[in-house]
């Protein structure tokens, strides 16, 4: 039988993925850690400054008060500087993924949402101003060598290192930032979310485990919306204490309302899992999410590809940089068990089953709005021609149907578009460069 190896789905992954796609957890805890390091760093300082003053060693308390002064006047400068430098920078940052949006896809902005850099940074910044902030309210006012309560030298220090840390971070997030800009950056990105979701997935016997009766249906509840992902260790352990098999009926991505059956349950000797739970393994939202979405990266490739091909951008390579990805993908998964996707409990024994696309799906998804483009470009009929007959050479016999049947729609619409033959003979010729 032939399997992939894959990690066990970890309890909190649906949370961990929720985080990732927002932009406030990652601030607000480096907010609150810095608060936690200001409280240690202040410690310090205190220390050091009752022990001084207890071995009477005012010379060197009185120096420490200088190199604090001195330091004064860079926090006081990065304290009022910081928060227009952070609107400054993210302004312009924000425009310019407005800007790759438009030019390739709005679903490219989760791109930025969750990169680590942008978040990095973003955090690194306002912690920095923060920090500027509550040094400042450590200076006394006092001059006393015997007198001075408080001598924020490592504190100083601190907030110099943070400004050091948010000069490369800064470096590295325009960096990044830029590169949004480039569609092969963009497109290479979206490939390898596509393969992380594809490496999630739990290893798959090539003959599914047959299923018993179903017992009866769970309906949704609760909000409309796009089903993002499974709390997978949540139904597992559900159905393994009532002895029952789930399916999950409509697919991730799919858009559910409220009264729609959402789940099945299978067996049932020892009852039925509580329906809340259910249902509170289920996460619905407003868009979709690369978590557990096998074919979202294919949406991605092809939206943008379609955007490109589009009368107002007429840019086919850019379409012909998508459908390497597209070819890539597909390849990967060609000899993988594709379809219903089962999770299993401890002991082996199939406790849930999560309907998926399969090879039909994912060649449709990928080549079909493509391909209906293609007529007039022959740069990306050439590469279309090229990625079935590439596909082809090596997909087991029984998937070869769907790579058959655009290749033939490909050449009927060349064919209809096109009246020259000598026009037709070269939009159909197979080149992997499109028109190298």
């Amino acid at each position: 039988m032939s399997q992939r190896l894959s990690r066990r789905p970890r309890p909190l992954s649906p949370l961990r993925e929720h985080l990732r796609d927002t932009f406030w957890f990652a601030p607000t805890l480096a907010l609150v850690l810095i608060c936690a390091v200001w409280s240690v760093i202040d410690t310090f300082d205190a220390a050091l400054l009752e022990s001084l003053q207890e071995d009477r060693d005012f010379d060197t308390v009185r120096t420490l008060i200088s190199w604090a002064e001195d330091a004064k006047v860079v926090v006081t400068t990065v304290s009022s500087a910081m928060m227009t430098f952070i609107g400054v920078v993210f302004s312009i940052s924000l425009v310019a993924v407005q800007m790759a949006a438009g030019n390739f896809s709005p679903r490219i902005v989760r791109i930025f949402i969750r990169s680590r850099i942008s978040k990095l940074t973003f955090s690194v910044f306002l912690s920095t101003f923060l920090l500027s902030l509550l040094v400042l309210t450590s200076y006394d006012s006092e001059t006393d060598p015997r007198k001075v309560m408080s001598v924020p030298l490592f504190q100083g220090a601190l907030t110099l290192l943070m400004v050091v840390l948010s000069l490369l971070l800064f470096i590295a997030y325009v960096t990044q930032t830029l590169q949004l800009m480039k569609v092969g950056p963009v497109v290479e990105r979206v490939t390898k979310e596509s393969f992380r979701v594809l490496h999630r997935m739990p290893a798959q016997d090539s003959v599914p485990t047959p299923l018993s009766d179903e017992v009866t249906f769970v309906p949704h509840h609760g909000r409309a919306g796009t089903l993002r992902d499974l709390h997978v260790a949540r139904l597992v352990r559900a159905a393994r204490r009532k002895d029952v098999v789930l399916r999950v009926i409509p697919r991730i991505g799919d858009f559910v309302v409220p009264g729609m059956h959402v789940v099945a349950v299978h067996g049932g000797r020892e009852g039925l899992p509580a329906r809340r739970v259910l249902q509170s393994a289920l996460s619905v939202g407003t868009e979709r999410t690369f978590h557990q979405d096998l074919g979202f990266g294919l949406r991605q490739l092809s939206d943008i590809g379609l955007r490109a091909l589009s009368p107002a951008v007429n840019d086919p390579t850019t379409a012909v940089q998508c459908i390497d990805r597209i070819v890539y993908f597909l390849a990967a998964v060609a000899h993988l068990p594709l379809g219903a996707v089962q999770h299993r409990d401890g002991d082996g024994v199939v406790r849930l089953v999560q309907d998926g696309p399969g090879w039909g799906d994912l060649v449709d998804l990928g080549f079909s709005e493509l391909r209906g483009r293609a007529v007039g470009d022959p740069q990306v009929s050439r590469r279309l021609v090229a990625s079935f007959d590439d596909l082809l050479r090596f997909v087991p016999d029984e998937r070869r149907e769907p790579l058959l049947r655009h290749r033939a729609l490909l050449v009927q619409a060349v064919q209809r578009g096109l009246p020259e033959a000598a026009e037709r003979a070269f939009a159909l010729e197979a080149d992997r460069q499109g028109i190298g």
